[in-house]
């Protein structure tokens, strides 16, 4: 099957901000259409088709209704590459974002090491994890304001794609959103870090 791109799949533009009712009511309308139960008695071709296009449904879905995965997405269909995974932050355009970014990485990571060392020391439980928790403060407050930029700029992709903006200017936007994103990726990979330890 070719397919559309999950936005225009679900009759939406290509937009950040979505209107999750609105999402819900088109994917409920959808299901309904191509759900295989529908295709029971219809022949093999016919039947393939609608388990292909209802796979297809669940998975713009579920990309679209979750706003990281929507950006990752978009990033995607707009040829902007993404190196997920990747063990470094990305260049990035704002390099004063990028050194405290790693300042603050350097940091948690020599206190992490410290912190695990103490608790192979025998230190007691509620004072290793009440430091690991003022470590994670200083990451956490990254992370809002990362949430607050993506909201910016989500604002500002709606904008350009309503008001028809050319490829140069979305293309800027675009490296400004892809910076983001891998930052918040290596940021939420330190959290996990951090929820890691703190489940031992």
């Amino acid at each position: 099957m070719v397919a559309p791109d999950f936005f225009s799949f679900l009759g939406l533009p290509r937009k950040l901000n979505i209107d999750h009712a609105d999402l819900e009511r088109r994917y409920r309308a959808l299901s309904r259409q191509f759900h295989p139960d529908y295709f029971y008695n219809a022949p093999p071709a016919e039947r393939r088709a609608s388990l292909e296009r209802s796979s297809y449904l669940n998975d713009a879905y579920r990309t679209l209704r979750n706003k990281m995965a929507r950006i990752e997405y978009l990033l995607k269909l707009e040829a902007v590459p993404v190196a997920i995974g990747s063990s470094a932050v990305a260049p990035s355009s704002d390099s004063r974002a990028e050194a405290e970014l790693l300042e603050a990485v350097f940091a948690l990571n020599e206190e992490l090491d410290e912190i695990r060392g103490e608790r192979a020391s025998g230190v007691p439980d509620h004072e290793w994890r009440a430091r690991l928790e003022r470590a994670r403060a200083p990451i956490e407050r990254k992370r809002a304001r990362h949430e607050a930029a993506f909201e910016e700029l989500s604002a500002r992709w709606d904008a350009l794609v309503d008001g028809g903006a050319g490829e140069s200017e979305r293309r800027q936007l675009l490296t400004k959103l892809r910076d983001r994103f891998l930052e918040r990726k290596y940021i939420d990979n330190l959290v996990a870090g951090i929820e890691r330890e703190l489940a031992q």
